[in-house]
């Protein structure tokens, strides 16, 4: 099993086995414009969910605080998300980047979640402590090439996406509400143009009362070409 290591803002540490691990998809507040985002991935190939939102289990081990994140091909990108970590001792908040192979997401989304690592980050909040003022913590992406400055690819907050609590509330109702159950939020919009296929990912979410940040980011690296 996979396990977690948090540094909490008061110094101390919180280490959690993901027994778990499931991703939130059309996870907007805003289910009108999920839909229009449905109908603009179909055109693309990318089925449609079943319902919204969505929720996609992922192998547990895929749970990683990493550098570094290791593709087959070029077509792969990050997500900026937020998560949710439970622990014996809470709950926890923090950033996270769902890195999703995007060939394999016109076969199956679920598939796609499974091919590459959810990247989180060495710091977290107690939910607990941000829960009063959720909404008004932001959480952006950037991407960046080898020799460019990083691009302002994802700019929102946690406004536009359903709360931790409503997932909770999901968690409990499937016997999942347990330490060692990490949840990704889902993602925000992205700015047109930007070219999402870059070498590097950062995701920030900073919160604007206690003006602290937790912050995640890696480099992608494609691998060698299969032999047969």
């Amino acid at each position: 099993m996979t396990v977690l290591s948090f540094e909490l803002p008061d110094g101390s540490t919180r280490e959690v086995e993901v027994k778990h691990l499931l991703n939130a998809g059309y996870a907007g507040r805003e289910q009108d414009e999920v839909q229009a985002h449905i109908a603009e991935l179909a055109e693309l190939g990318v089925p449609g969910p079943a319902t919204t939102p969505a929720l996609y289990p992922v192998s547990p081990y895929l749970a990683q605080q990493v550098s570094e994140v290791r593709v087959q091909h070029a077509r792969t990108s990050g997500e900026a998300e937020w998560a949710l970590v439970i622990t014996d001792d809470g709950v926890l908040l923090t950033v996270a980047c769902d890195h999703t192979d995007r060939e394999l997401e016109v076969h199956g989304v679920a598939w796609s979640k499974n091919a590459s690592p959810d990247v989180l980050g060495r710091k977290a909040w107690r939910l607990d402590d941000v829960r009063d003022h959720l909404d008004r913590i932001t959480l952006k992406g950037w991407v960046g090439e080898r020799d460019t400055p990083d691009t302002l690819i994802q700019d929102s907050s946690l406004e536009a996406l359903l709360t931790p609590d409503y997932w909770l509330g999901v968690l409990e109702e499937r016997g999942l509400n347990q330490p060692g159950t990490v949840l990704i939020s889902g993602t925000v919009a992205m700015t047109g143009g930007v070219n999402q296929f870059a070498r590097s990912w950062k995701v920030e979410m900073s919160d604007p009362v206690t003006g602290l940040s937790v912050d995640v980011q890696y480099v992608v690296e494609q691998m060698p070409e299969a032999i047969g």
